[in-house]
Order: C-alpha cells, then structure tokens, then sequence
C-alpha cells in the first residue's frame, strides 16, 4: 500500500512510499516545493522525480510537510519542515534498514531543504536538487558540502534566475572532495512544463551513472 503515515514532530506526517523487494535496495526521499505557494508531495516535479528513483531501483518516500493534505502542523518557515524531513528519513530507513545507499532529492523549497538535511545526515551519499532557489533562500550553509550531487533548473526560469543557481554552483564547485554536476535544460521554466521529460531524463541518467560508481 503506497499511502503512508508516519510520525513527525508536530504529529502525523502523509506519504507515499514504493518499496522494492530488495531488502537492501537504495532509499530516496524527495521534497515538495513551497507549501505557501501550493507545493505538495503531489507536484509534477516531485511526482516525476519520485517514479524516477523508483525505476532506477529506489525504495522511495516523497511526504506532505506539516499543514499540507492530511499532515499535521503548521508552516514553520524551513525551521519545521526540515524537522519534517529528518523524520521522513528516520521512518525510510526503519523500513529499509539495510538499504545500500541514502539519496535525497528536492524540488526548488524542497531542495534548500534537502540540502539542508544533507548537512544533517552523512548517510546521505547524494543529492539532487532541481531549481534551488538560491535568489531567496541562504545557501552558505553548505560549508562544506558533504556529497557529490546534481543542481539542474530550466533556462527560462523566472522565479529562480538562471544567473543564481549558476553563481551557487560554480561556488559549490570550488570545494575539494565532491563532484557537483550543473545542468541547465533549454527552454524549461520554474515547474518544467516544457523540458519535464528532458529534466527527468538528465536526472535517471546522472543517478544511474553514480550508482554504477558505488553511489560517490
């Protein structure tokens, strides 16, 4: 059954869970956009990227923040809703506690959070996140940032500018001991109403590629 809840720290948090029958197979979570502007585990985005991981042989957990659908809670400004997440890993990794390898992937809100639980988690062994929104929300946290990962947003973008995410991966790029990939998709907008396909193809194609690396 894909419909999972589970708890958080403000009470019951609503999923959607995918298992694999490997016992050890990988784990994902993946984050929702912005719940003040409409952002839910069942965006396109994150519905997308959740089946790609899926197929790529993820055990896969996306949530509803708190407030959101039927979880409980308030919105807390990031502050929460990383808590959020941290609880949606914790409940992923009691359902698959030899998984081989721990992603996370996050979609624009999502992915400053994601990034944000990477700092917490060193299980994680990657990431990746599609149109950070590196023109409203502080990056510097990433300091340094623990794994390799992928940063990819769309070219018409306009509610993260193109120059932003380019200025918060080429910062990224400099730190030694990760690989942080940046791939733009031409023509895609904020929620990638052109370019879905494309987008979701770089992702299956960069993880798949890691995976056969050993995850690093």
């Amino acid at each position: 059954m894909p419909e999972v809840i589970f708890p958080g720290p403000e009470g019951r948090l609503e999923g959607r869970f995918h298992p694999q029958p490997d016992k050890e197979a990988p784990i994902a979570i993946i984050l929702h956009p912005h719940p003040q502007y409409g952002g839910t585990m069942n965006n396109k985005v994150v519905y997308n990227l959740h089946y790609a991981f899926h197929r790529l042989g993820f055990s896969v957990l996306r949530f509803n923040f708190r407030g959101v659908g039927r979880s409980q809670g308030e919105f807390d400004q990031g502050i929460g809703e990383l808590s959020d997440a941290a609880s949606a890993l914790d409940y992923l990794q009691a359902q698959v506690p030899n998984a081989r390898t721990c992603w996370v992937a996050g979609f624009s809100f999502g992915a400053w959070i994601g990034m944000q639980l990477l700092m917490r988690r060193p299980e994680i062994s990657g990431f990746v996140s599609v149109a950070p929104p590196a023109n409203t929300y502080d990056f510097t946290f990433l300091a340094p940032c623990p794994s390799s990962g992928l940063i990819i947003n769309g070219e018409a973008d306009r509610v993260v500018p193109m120059a932003d995410v380019e200025k918060l991966s080429a910062k990224l790029k400099t730190q030694k001991g990760i690989t942080i990939t940046h791939t733009t998709v031409p023509g895609a907008g904020h929620f990638f109403e052109n370019g879905m396909d494309e987008m979701i193809d770089i992702v299956e194609g960069y993880v798949h590629a890691r995976l056969r690396e050993g995850g690093r």
